[in-house]
C-alpha cells in the first residue's frame, strides 16, 4: 500500500491524531478534506451556530492553505446539518463569507440527526494548484 500524503494544519496535529484519522490527504492531484466541525482548539464544539459555522470554515480553510490551495480550488463540497429546517437560514446567510464568486462548486447537502455536538460539517474535495517545474 502507498504511502499516504497527509496534510495537517498548523497547531491541530494532536488532535487529529487523538481521534485517529487524518485531516486531509493528496492524491492523484487533488486533495480530499476530511469534514470539518466548528471545534475550538480544544477539540469542544463552538456553541452559537453562526460562530460555529464560521469556525468549521476557518479550520477547512487553515487545511486548504496547508496544501497550498485556497477555497477557490474547491470543486466538490458536502455538507452536513442537524435539524436543517431550522438551522438552514442561519447557516446559508454565513456561506457568501466564505464560498468566493461563480462559478461555484458542486453541493451536496445532507441533513442528519447528531454530529457528535456540532450542527455543521463541511468537507471538500479540491483540486491541487499545478506545479511547473523550471
Amino acid at each position: 500500500m502507498a504511502k499516504r500524503d497527509v496534510v495537517f494544519p498548523a497547531g491541530r496535529q494532536a488532535l487529529y491524531e487523538k481521534n485517529r484519522y487524518s485531516p486531509a490527504i493528496r492524491s492523484n492531484g487533488f486533495l480530499f478534506v476530511s469534514g470539518q466541525v466548528g471545534s475550538r482548539p480544544d477539540g469542544s464544539p463552538e456553541p452559537e451556530l453562526e460562530a460555529q459555522v464560521r469556525l468549521a470554515f476557518d479550520n477547512l480553510n487553515a487545511i486548504l492553505a496547508a496544501a497550498g490551495c485556497t477555497f477557490d480550488d474547491v470543486v466538490d463540497v458536502t455538507v452536513f446539518i442537524v435539524d436543517p429546517e431550522s438551522t438552514f437560514e442561519t447557516i446559508w446567510k454565513v456561506l457568501p463569507e466564505y464560498w468566493g464568486n461563480a462559478p461555484h462548486p458542486t453541493l451536496t447537502g445532507i441533513g442528519v440527526t447528531w454530529l457528535y455536538g456540532f450542527q455543521f460539517e463541511i468537507k471538500v474535495i479540491a483540486k491541487l494548484p499545478e506545479t511547473i517545474d523550471g
